[in-house]
């Protein structure tokens, strides 16, 4: 198949998957909501497709901002929700998508994540960038300074500058960054600081005070960028594993690091959060062969003692995390690199015939778990090949870097 017809077939989908209201599902046919990250994320990656989707994402996740304290649903005053299904949403699917999660509830919006409240701020800078759009930027700001408030006051729960979760409800989940569960799947002790929010609270910080700056609130810019500051010292301070030369997956509620080589702090890239001397050792470490493949990076490294390649987190590729890595790589110039990504889920596409949400490489074969051939399309491993499709240039400048196999 070729590229256009590839990207018709992605079309299809993301008619498929968008709502009334303009925001995407996460997915069909059992994610039929509105999600905080997923939407969100597959809004950034159709931003140069249809930025509408954006905006109307960033419309109705704004009207749903939390406002009360509920420990049932983990709603705080400024933090943006993780799922909601209407009311009106039917019995035969309800009952059956319910069945999994006992904590949702129909018309109830639940606010079990960490990353959604980062991700509305990033993505409402990126609209910006993207439109020039004042009118509405300005008419949610005061969403976006209620998000920064809730940073402040309930995303760092101790004070000491990173931004971390606990489960404060009898049920839900455990994990609330994107490799999300319900069980303590990645071994870490909560309150949990995961890596890649950490990236994601320094680019909320620099784009809210870049909006603060334009709309005259001198005063709150300033703070911002002394946060942003702050935050990116201590994080490369804190976060860095000297003997591995990589980020440690989190720090865990003793402030020890849960030591893992993941993909997750391939997210950091698009962030600005990284030291320059730790970008190329990132890099490398994500293109080494205990983590790259040629359908993309996993989620966990080969060499460490709980990677399972079929599983959720631990071993499987993502598109979506492959994506956002990209977009990394693509800012800071890893040309290469790019498209090698590019390539890897093109490759995966016409194996498999559809971009599903995750899949297994085993032995460089590829497959996909058995339940994910129902659970399909998904919004953002939708919208993770369909952005590296509309992107005609793949990168403007290049940085070529001489990757080794990790010693």
């Amino acid at each position: 198949m070729n590229q256009e017809a590839i990207k018709k077939q992605l079309l299809k989908e993301i008619r498929q998957l968008k709502s009334k209201e303009g925001f995407l599902y996460a997915g069909l046919p059992h994610m039929k909501g509105l999600f905080g990250r997923d939407s969100l994320i597959s809004a950034w990656q159709l931003l140069d497709y249809d930025p509408k989707i954006a905006k109307d994402t960033l419309k109705i996740l704004a009207k749903a901002q939390g406002k009360k304290i509920d420990l049932e649903t983990e709603e705080e005053p400024g933090k943006i929700l993780h799922e909601f299904y209407p009311k009106n949403t039917p019995d035969s699917w309800w009952n059956k998508h319910r069945a999994r999660f006992k904590w949702l509830k129909r018309g109830k919006a639940i606010y079990k994540s960490i990353d959604s409240t980062l991700l509305f701020i990033i993505i409402a800078g990126k609209y910006f960038d993207k439109t020039k759009d004042f009118d509405f930027v300005k008419k949610i700001f005061p969403n976006i300074e209620r998000a920064i408030s809730w940073i402040f006051k309930y995303g760092d729960m101790d004070g000491d500058g990173f931004i971390e979760y606990e489960k404060k409800a009898k049920l839900g989940m455990y994990h609330m960054a994107w490799k999300d569960r319900e069980e303590n799947h990645l071994n870490i002790d909560a309150p949990v600081a995961i890596v890649e929010v950490q990236g994601y609270a320094y680019l909320a910080f620099t784009e809210a005070a870049k909006l603060a700056k334009i709309f005259g609130k001198s005063a709150l810019e300033k703070k911002l960028l002394s946060k942003a500051q702050y935050l990116k010292k201590k994080f490369n301070e804190k976060f860095w594993m000297r003997r591995e030369k990589y980020f440690c997956m989190a720090l865990n509620g003793k402030k020890n690091q849960r030591k893992a080589i993941t993909s997750n702090p391939g997210h950091l890239l698009f962030t600005g959060i990284l030291e320059q001397d730790k970008i190329d050792l990132v890099v490398k470490h994500l293109f080494a062969s205990d983590m790259w493949t040629p359908y993309g990076i996993r989620t966990h490294s080969e060499k460490e003692p709980d990677f399972d390649a079929k599983s959720y987190h631990l071993g499987s590729i993502w598109p979506h995390d492959n994506w956002i890595i990209a977009q990394g790589l693509n800012d800071l110039g890893y040309n290469n690199e790019y498209k090698k990504i590019k390539k890897a889920l093109l490759l995966a596409f016409e194996n498999l015939g559809l971009v599903p949400e995750l899949y297994i490489v085993i032995n460089n074969k590829i497959a996909m778990k058995g339940e994910d051939k129902i659970a399909y399309p998904q919004a953002w491993a939708t919208g993770a090949l369909f952005s590296f499709l509309e992107d005609k240039n793949d990168i403007h400048h290049s940085r070529n870097i001489k990757l080794s196999k990790r010693e």
